[in-house]
């Protein structure tokens, strides 16, 4: 199957396996090298020299016939795309792997190449530009064309090419996607011995042209003995675009400011600021991992600016949530852990980003005009405005600034930045700030921020982020100021079982203790085959109290034959909520694969299950332990399950089973927990559903940037490096995840497809713009594969003759005895076969096939050859 379809999109005709000895015959007997012009002499072939097929276009050794042939592009060994290029004969390269192939290039396709046609002009008026040879119009380029694996060499000279950094791609390669409605969901729940609760997130939006249209809510609902409750947060609706010519994005709605030279607030209004994804990866990030330790099977929930962006439910240990996707690029992240014994773990992870160092001559910037927005009861919404520049300058320099305006609040910020080379990269600025508080009390003061990076290659060392900030006693930040009173706390309603609500609180503040200073760092070390070491945490100190907000977690991680385990320890403690927390957790795993005394296998099944363990201390030496079985199945992995048991010294034996499978159509994930007073069940349904002109599209949980694949009758084919996705019973489906400004590999398995089934190519590449649902397109052959004997008056077609299907455009060559294999076949229809010129040497074969040779693997059929009338 997958040779058919590799052959079937490459190459103008496949030839059938029953024609391989005879073509192998005339392979060998053709000289690679001669002094003089080769001729093959069709009677080795047959005796009758008639019924052989015009050869001339193999007696110059491995010379392929010109004509449009799909290849991969690379450009001075960097890839540039898949894509159809017509080819006429001409020597390319050294030796004979070119099968004497010369492509041919349109003005069009050598700017895309790079190539500076003001300084090399490549077309002349009156010439023919379908055909443009680069070696005759650039002086030094290379071409060099690969026909066995397809792969089109191009070396420019870098004086030819335009001043564009590596790994750029023009903007008139940015696809801005088709229109589209999107929804993206996730459903979860519990149900328990006395409680239920639920929670749904939607995330919903439109997609015209370069405009995306987002809203982002959530849901929630619990019921219990005798009562229950529920609410709707909308977090927030917004508009956004990209502005191509500025590398800018333009976002109206429900958003957030960034967070390079001020801390990161919600807003109502509009901002316009300076995309780093459209610049490519050598002129430029940062995603927050959120590190913790559940002592039990515990609910996590993280809040970033008071609306809740992720809710899950974790096993007993240390956990760490990579894939976390924030409602803004910005923002610290508050983390609650709601253990199942009923106890809880705050703590909030800072989320910034590294030293503010730009290149020289690259200039950034970032405006907003807006209402403050903040999910915080206790908080107003003053209209304000920011602004913000960056600016690279030579020897290694960046120059920032900014300034925050409001009815009730003014700062300016000053900053510069520099890469210090083997010392790492400092930025350090200074905030000077006039605030007006709920009191009408009015302050001034300043702020001073350092922040460093550096790693340490020689020793395993990475300062991923280590910065401090100082502020005086009147220093107050925009956030301070939209307070509505000088202290108390932010409530969440809940139910206490009566009918009545009672708040519980979530966040407390006091402005009377104004921020002071506070430090945070980001480091881990590699220890080589011992393992690594981390330490990340924060601490926030205040003005008037000795109180602190603060959170650390140190950890070590390593591995041997398979078998991982980890050791760490975390302290939280926050003002407002007395205590502080502190776990010590242990956890290891265990593939089968060792217990069986073998070395340690990669993917066999004993190798995906696991035995783990884990045990965890608290503050108040409460101990717990527990032990289990998981890993995953399917041949794709995409189902994965987990059964635990253990024990704690407060609630005694607990445990806990889980499974979650990803699907063609979204994730779903189902668990149960007990321990001594109380058991529940808990799942989560999560996916995405794509309305488009083609139909409606059911996926996994969708990205902000999507790919929508089309393969039309190609159903349940998978897409590769993609977990549990598959094309539907339409052959649609939806990859999510897309990276934007990149070229994005889209490949089918052809490994996975019927018998009936042929693709012209299995790989595309696209390159989406942010938030869009791009198409990617496949030539998809639905039909027969059949192997017809043709007969032109009683006798076989001339063997090596071309043959063409007429309405679908298949083309294959004639075999032994008059033998033709074709894929993708309809049922009905004339094949046009050609063996030489004049019209002579062509003829049109009509054929009809019976209903059941969709049912079969290969049919045989016979056709009679008739030739034209004219």
């Amino acid at each position: 199957m997958k040779k058919t379809t590799w052959f079937a999109g490459r190459f103008p005709g496949y030839v059938s396996p029953l024609n391989g000895v005879a073509l192998s015959v005339l392979a060998a007997l053709c000289p690679l090298t001669s002094r003089g012009e080769s001729y093959f002499n069709p009677a080795f072939l047959s005796a009758d020299t008639a019924s052989v097929a015009d050869l001339s276009r193999f007696e110059k050794g491995h010379h392929q016939p010109p004509g449009i042939y799909r290849v991969d592009i690379w450009r001075n060994d960097e890839f540039v795309a898949t894509q159809d290029i017509r080819f006429e004969a001409g020597a390319v390269g050294t030796g004979d792997k070119s099968g004497g192939l010369m492509p041919c290039f349109t003005p069009e396709w050598i700017k895309r190449l790079g190539v500076n046609t003001a300084a090399f002009p490549v077309s002349d008026k009156g010439v023919d530009t379908t055909c443009i040879r680069l070696p005759e119009k650039i002086p030094g380029a290379e071409v060099a064309f690969d026909f066995a694996s397809m792969r089109l060499n191009i070396s420019l000279p870098q004086a030819s090419l335009l001043n564009s950094a590596r790994g750029y791609i023009p903007p008139e390669e940015w696809d801005e996607g088709i229109p589209a409605a999107l929804i993206n969901y996730s459903f979860t729940g519990s149900r328990g011995t006395d409680s239920d609760s639920y929670f749904l997130s939607l995330l919903s939006g439109l997609n015209y042209g370069p405009w995306r249209l987002r809203n982002n809510g959530a849901w929630n609902y619990s019921k219990g003995d005798g009562y229950h409750s529920q609410r709707w947060n909308n977090i927030g609706t917004w508009v956004q675009r990209a502005i191509i010519p500025l590398k800018s994005e333009l976002v109206m709605g429900d958003s957030n400011t960034g967070n390079d030279v001020f801390d990161s607030v919600g807003f109502r209004g509009a901002r316009l600021y300076s995309s780093d994804n459209m610049y490519p990866d050598s002129l430029q990030g940062y995603a927050p991992t959120v590190r913790g330790i559940a002592r039990t099977a515990a609910k996590l929930t993280i809040r970033q600016n008071g609306y809740v962006i992720y809710q899950s439910y974790v096993s007993p240990g240390a956990f760490a949530i990579t894939d976390l996707n924030p409602t803004s690029s910005s923002g610290d992240l508050e983390v609650t852990i709601d253990e199942k014994d009923g106890s809880q773990q705050r703590y909030t992870v800072p989320y910034s980003t590294v030293p503010l160092l730009q290149r020289e001559g690259r200039v950034k910037y970032d405006l907003v005009a807006g209402d403050f927005r903040s999910g915080n009861s206790q908080q107003s919404s003053p209209f304000f405005f920011q602004g913000t520049v960056i600016a690279g300058l030579p020897a290694g320099l960046t120059a920032y600034g900014g300034t925050q305006l409001a009815d009730r609040y003014r700062a300016v910020v000053v900053g510069a930045g520099r890469n210090l080379g083997d010392w790492g990269a400092v930025s350090v600025d200074v905030t000077h700030a006039r605030s007006q508080l709920a009191d009408d009390s009015t302050h001034q003061g300043q702020s001073l921020r350092f922040l460093y990076a550096k790693s340490l290659n020689n020793y395993g060392t990475n300062f991923q982020l280590l910065g401090y900030r100082y502020s005086t006693r009147g220093f107050y930040t925009l956030d301070d100021v939209a307070y509505r009173s000088m202290e108390g706390y932010d409530y969440e309603y809940d139910s206490d079982g009566r009918r009545h609500k009672v708040p519980v609180a979530q966040s407390y503040h006091n402005l009377r203790y104004s921020k002071k200073g506070r430090f945070q760092v980001n480091i881990s070390q590699n220890l080589g085959d011992y393992g690594s070491l981390y330490l990340s945490g924060s601490q926030q100190n205040y003005w008037n109290t000795a109180d602190t907000n603060t959170w650390y977690q140190l950890g070590y991680a390593s591995g041997w034959q398979g078998i991982s385990y980890s050791l760490s320890w975390s302290w939280s403690e926050s003002v407002g909520i007395s205590g502080a927390d502190r776990i010590l957790a242990f956890n290891m795993s265990v593939p089968f694969s060792v217990l069986t005394g073998r070395r340690y296998a990669r993917d066999t099944l004993l190798d995906r299950t696991y035995a783990t363990f884990n045990a965890n201390r608290n503050r108040d030496g409460d101990n717990s332990w527990q032990t289990g079985v998981g890993g995953t199945l399917l041949e794709g992995r995409n189902l994965s399950y987990s059964v635990t048991q253990g024990r704690s010294s407060t609630n005694g034996y607990s445990g806990s089973a889980s499974a979650s499978w990803q699907a063609t159509y979204g994730t779903l994930g189902v668990g149960y927990n007990y321990d001594r007073d109380q058991h529940d069940y808990n799942w989560q349904l999560s996916g995405g559903v794509v309305g488009h002109a083609d139909g409606i599209t059911f996926s996994q949980p969708l990205g902000d940037t999507n790919v929508l694949i089309k393969a039309p009758g190609a159903k349940g084919v998978r897409i590769e490096n993609q977990t549990g996705v598959k094309t539907d019973w339409r052959g649609y489906a939806v990859m999510p995840y897309a990276t934007v400004y990149r070229y994005n590999r889209v490949a089918l398995d052809t490994n996975t497809m019927d018998n009936h089934t042929d693709v012209e190519n299995n790989v595309s590449s696209v390159v989406p713009t942010e938030g869009a649902l791009v198409r990617a397109a496949f030539d998809t052959r639905i039909g027969v594969r059949a192997i017809i004997t043709a007969r032109l008056g009683g006798r076989p077609l001339p063997f090596g003759a071309i043959v063409r299907e007429t309405a679908s455009g298949i083309t294959s060559m004639v075999g032994d005895d008059g033998q033709i294999y074709l894929s993708g076949l309809p049922l009905k229809g004339e094949l046009f076969i050609q063996w030489g010129e004049g019209k002579n040497a062509r003829c049109i074969a009509p054929y009809a096939l019976a209903e059941d040779s969709l049912k079969q693997a290969i049919t045989i059929a016979s056709a009679t050859c008739i030739r034209p009338a004219s």
